[in-house]
């Protein structure tokens, strides 16, 4: 056999494959052999047919089952005999197979790219140190105050103001006929000022009293969320049966005892302030990670296979719609597709493939292994992260031998990015504060 390479780019190669003649031969007699024991010929007893016969009957179907017998094992012999770390499959246009003669074909691959060592020792990195201060966990406080809170209906006669709630009827008409995207609707709960149907429709509702009819009439905008409705001039009769009003429950010891195993206020503080540690710590981790890719594509020039770019490409639409699926919606109805998807993400998909090729070079270079300790404490933490026994996270990647490859894979990365991050140079500084007013405009307000 004869493997020619040719370099179309640094990680796609054209491999130029001749299987000589007595290959072909050796193949096609073999399958005629076999052919005829088990043949029936109409006119000749089992194993007498003569080859000719069997030619002009399964000449076609023999040499396709040959040809792809002889693909696969010579481009099998192929690659051992080039050494090319190839990814993907091949790109094959076989020509048909002739009954005598070498027979020839190109199969174009990629590869994966060849790098130098990389520098991963005293990178620069800026290392912001986030801390859980005391006004980030009274809003965690008040989100679950808020979380908590009962609507009950006013008792004094009052009319409706912002932040209330109102139970009515409603039903939107278009030149005096009933309009199908506002057909009737009862009983429904409605806040002032979310803006649920529109910002005009609840400042019409301020004012009103229960049992008052009203009229809203609302131009829906050219970019209103439903397609039905945009730039649509909507008459509304609406019936407002009661207005209620949100209770806040004290933010007390018992209030954190409806929460959890909680004794005091005190203790759900702290497990609030340890929940935001744990989110910033996570965020110090990705902060210095992206720093690390930025730097390390900035310096490491190299050329990606468009395999390994698809493949990313192809995650990041796949979990697109997934999150779609879980809310019960289809891309479609916010006017995404997959086209336009692989045009937004396309870059991103790139920076992925790259970020990997690095971190694979990385763990060769630095020859990083995964211990059996090191396997055990993967299963732990994602155990933890999940709220599921270590026993089952087990059995689960028992079950799929790749995805247990992938999963020690990512234990490497993690090696791989600690690695550089405790050889690196880094600076700790604080997290920069939003800038308050200045003197100037604090004074323009006052007088305003």
């Amino acid at each position: 056999m004869k493997v020619n390479v040719e370099d179309v780019s640094s990680v796609k190669k054209t491999l130029h494959i001749e299987v000589p003649e007595e290959s072909v031969v050796k193949e096609l007699d073999s399958a005629y052999l076999q052919l005829k024991k088990n043949a029936k010929v109409k006119g000749f007893r089992p194993g007498k047919a003569p080859r000719s016969v069997l030619e002009r009957i399964y000449g076609k179907d023999v040499r396709a089952d040959v040809l792809s017998r002889l693909i696969q094992s010579s481009f099998a012999d192929a690659i051992k005999e080039t050494d090319l770390k190839i990814i993907g499959s091949p790109q094959l246009d076989p020509p048909e197979l002739a009954p005598k003669g070498d027979y020839a074909y190109n199969a174009t691959v990629e590869v994966r790219p060849e790098l130098e060592d990389i520098e991963v020792k005293g990178l620069a990195l800026t290392r912001t140190n986030y801390k859980a201060g005391d006004d980030e966990i009274d809003i965690q406080l008040q989100a679950l105050q808020k979380n908590m809170a009962k609507t009950e209906k006013i008792e004094e006669d009052r009319p409706a103001a912002k932040d209330d709630f109102v139970v009515i009827d409603y039903e939107g008409f278009k030149d005096g006929q009933a309009f199908t995207e506002t057909a009737l609707t009862e009983n429904f709960t409605l806040k002032i000022g979310e803006g649920h149907i529109a910002e005009s429709f609840d400042d019409k509702l301020v004012g009103a009293k229960a049992g008052d009819d009203i009229e809203i009439t609302v131009d829906f905008p050219d970019d209103y969320f439903n397609e039905k409705l945009q730039g649509q001039s909507i008459d509304f009769k609406v019936k407002l049966h009661e207005i209620k009003e949100e209770k806040l429950p004290e933010l007390d010891d018992e209030f954190a005892k409806s929460l959890g195993p909680f004794e005091t206020l005190e203790d759900l503080k702290n497990v609030i302030k340890d929940n935001l540690t744990q989110g910033y710590q996570k965020r110090i981790d990705q902060e210095l990670s992206e720093q690390i890719f930025e730097t390390l594509i900035s310096k490491v020039e190299f050329e990606v296979p468009e395999v390994m770019v698809e493949f990313e490409l192809e995650n990041i639409i796949s979990d697109t719609e997934r999150s779609f699926q879980y809310q019960n919606r289809s891309m479609e109805e916010v006017g995404l597709t997959r086209e336009k998807l692989t045009e937004q993400y396309r870059s991103v998909a790139e920076k992925q493939a790259r970020r990997q090729v690095i971190l694979n070079k990385v763990i060769e270079q630095e020859k990083l292994e995964l211990s059996d300790e090191d396997l055990e404490k993967g299963f732990a933490d994602m155990a933890a992260s999940f709220n599921q026994p270590v026993e089952q996270i087990k059995a689960f990647y028992d079950q799929d031998k790749d995805k247990l490859e992938f999963f020690k894979h990512a234990l490497l990365e993690k090696q791989a990015i600690k690695l550089i991050i405790d050889n690196g140079n880094i600076e700790d500084v604080e997290p920069v504060k939003e800038d308050a007013p200045d003197k100037a405009d604090e004074e323009t307000t006052d007088e305003a």
